[in-house]
């Protein structure tokens, strides 16, 4: 998969589900065409990742909360050997990694005060992630300062209703993620 076809998916339904992996088999038959995988299992990847490319779908694995695979380089090629789609990451390392090997990459910023901001600012300056999310999404001014720079934003977090998808995608967010599968369907 290219960063394009990413993107082109994302313009299709901007919404991804993101699920743990009893909720796997529910976010296969939602019309969400991203599925990030919180807590990949290094017994079980495999078999997700398969499953959810089955489906037609793309897969991210949040590499920093996996079971059993290690958050470094080796993890991201195994990951990567195993046809993952791409990673997401609060370690800027990691995703400078996961880009030399050509995977999609999400840097993952929580905005919670002025200063998590600034360090927000200090870390695009040295990575370029292809897409950040910032969480909580539910924050329109804090998605609109960052979409403007011209990397796609996804906001994350505390997504609870459609309105909250709608102010989060006319602040100038690419898309939204949420666990809430009754927004899988919006």
């Amino acid at each position: 998969m290219t960063l394009n076809e990413f993107k082109d998916s994302l313009e299709q339904f901007p919404v991804i589900a993101t699920v743990h992996a009893s909720e796997l088999s529910k976010a296969l038959k939602s019309p969400a065409e991203i599925l990030v995988h919180m807590k990949a299992d290094l017994l079980t990847i495999k078999e997700d990742i398969e499953a959810v490319h089955g489906a037609g779908k793309y897969i991210l694995v949040h590499i920093d909360l996996a079971d059993g695979i290690a958050s470094d380089k080796t993890g991201i090629q195994f990951l990567a050997n195993l046809g993952v789609d791409g990673i997401i990451s609060t370690r800027g390392k990691l995703i400078r990694q996961a880009k030399d090997m050509g995977l999609i990459t999400v840097q993952r910023f929580f905005a919670l005060d002025s200063q998590g901001i600034e360090s927000i600012e200090e870390m695009l300056s040295v990575c370029s992630p292809d897409f950040i999310e910032i969480i909580p999404g539910v924050i329109g001014k804090v998605i609109s300062r960052f979409a403007s720079r011209g990397i796609p934003v996804i906001a994350g977090g505390l997504i609870e209703s459609k309105a909250e998808i709608t102010e989060a995608l006319s602040s100038g967010a690419s898309a939204v993620s949420t666990g809430k599968e009754d927004l899988w369907y919006v």
